[in-house]
Order: structure tokens, then sequence, then C-alpha cells
């Protein structure tokens, strides 16, 4: 295990500028192997649709449930995303979820929930 805060890739000058544009913490991170299996199978970082969702670009969920999110950042509830790797294709859909307290953000497919 590297424990060298230096080369540690959470501490990375790369993810450092990441997080400076969160609007919120993921606090733990975990994935369903549905969830990875699809995501290596697509050639997709689950980081990248991490990033997108901390940043709050929640990606293909409608404009009310966008307004959702924005508000559930506001009152701390929980945050959903939504991302299709496939355009058109709904079977390649991944959520992201934080739950409402913050300690926890999730990535899963829909049918895993």
């Amino acid at each position: 295990m590297n424990t060298n805060p230096e080369t540690s890739p959470a501490t990375s000058p790369a993810n450092s500028a990441l997080l400076a544009h969160a609007r919120f913490p993921l606090g733990q991170l975990a994935a369903t192997p549905g969830a990875l299996e699809l995501l290596e199978q697509h050639r997709v970082s689950l980081f990248d649709l991490l990033a997108r969702h901390v940043r709050g670009d929640w990606g293909d969920v409608g404009a009310e449930d966008a307004h959702t999110n924005d508000q559930a950042l506001i009152h701390g509830y929980r945050v959903l995303s939504c991302y299709t790797l496939v355009p058109g294709d709904p079977d390649t859909r991944v959520w992201v979820i934080s739950e409402a307290d913050r300690s926890v953000t999730t990535a899963l497919k829909p049918e895993e929930y």
C-alpha cells in the first residue's frame, strides 16, 4: 500500500484541481461489480463520472431531477446522477448516488438499486 502523500493519487495535483471545483463531498466511494464491469466494458473511467457528479453535472437526468439535485445540495438530501455510456442505449446506464449525509457515494447499475 502506498502511504507516501507525495505520490498518493488522492493528493496528486490533478485530483487537487478537480476537488477545487467540487460542490459537495463524496464521502467513502463504492461501486457495485455490475457497474465496474460495465465501465470496463465501455472503457469509461469511474473517476470521470465521479468528477462530473461532484461538479454538479448530473448527466442524463431530466430538468426536474436536476433541479431536485440542486436543491438537495442546499437542504442536505440524496443526490443522484445518471450517465449513459452509449448514447441511446439504456442498458449502459450507471447511476452515481451520494447519500444525504455525504458519507458514501456509490456507482451502480439501475437494476442493482
